[in-house]
């Protein structure tokens, strides 16, 4: 006797919607034999080398979020991208400083925001995942030779939903092209780069977790991101104050 599934009417209608979509897609685009086999033998190559959350990542997201949130108020969401963990230090006072060697290279940076509601009320206690690539373009715990969680940090808003934190300029880098995604850029004409960003993550109870960028005017990458991540409301001015750059920008949540 076959035993009775219980249907997740969710995936039915997703998969029944892809299936729907897909042969309109192929109408369309006429694919032939050989080059559906060709893409079947780069995507096994794709998941067999790991880089499925790297492609996606890069290619897929920022659709799914521009789909879901581009007429909604509050901060637009960006790419939450394949170098995030978890396990963070927490940072207890204000200026935050995130963990850096020593030696660390790069430009001093200070940045400072505030965390409201849509309802316009500040957002105090809120917290706040920071984390960033260091002057040679490379993240923590991936593919840099600093300790983990070099750069990278958890702190939570004061009473008026302010903070500020003290790090390092971050840089444009090109995304890893040595692999099945290296082959697709190549194909596809396109540059591996993405310009400087910082990574928050901010959570609040009663609100919807926020995950986005921060991208910085005249950074010669911002027209041509490879993950097409920029939105021009994440933009803001790196000051120069001789020492150090400055910067800041504000962050709505969405209520629940």
């Amino acid at each position: 006797m076959i035993e009775s599934v219980a249907k997740n009417k969710r995936v039915v209608e997703i998969y029944e919607s892809f299936v729907k979509h897909m042969k309109n897609f192929l109408d369309e685009q006429q694919i032939n034999h050989e080059e559906y086999t060709n893409f079947v033998n780069w995507a096994n190559r794709l998941g067999t080398s790991g880089e499925i959350p790297l492609f996606l990542d890069v290619f897929v997201e920022t659709h799914v979020l521009e789909s879901k949130y581009k007429t909604l108020p509050g901060t637009e969401p960006s790419l939450l991208g394949p170098y995030f963990v978890e396990g963070t230090q927490l940072l207890t006072e204000q200026p935050f400083v995130v963990p850096q060697r020593p030696d660390e290279k790069g430009e001093k940076l200070v940045f400072r925001g505030n965390v409201s509601s849509v309802n316009g009320q500040p957002l105090p206690n809120t917290r706040v995942e920071w984390w960033q690539d260091d002057a040679d373009g490379f993240y923590s715990n991936f593919d840099s030779d600093a300790p983990d969680f070099n750069l990278r940090g958890h702190f939570y808003t004061d009473e008026n939903g302010h903070f500020e934190v003290h790090s390092i300029v971050p840089v444009p880098y090109q995304i890893p092209t040595n692999g099945p995604t290296g082959e697709f850029v190549r194909a596809a004409g396109y540059h591996a780069y993405r310009p400087a960003h910082l990574h928050l993550k901010f959570e609040k109870e009663g609100h919807e977790a926020l995950i986005t960028q921060v991208f910085f005017e005249g950074d010669e990458w911002l027209e041509t991101d490879v993950a097409k991540g920029v939105r021009s409301s994440l933009l803001t001015k790196l000051i120069d104050k001789g020492e150090y750059k400055e910067a800041s920008l504000d962050f709505v949540m969405r209520t629940e």
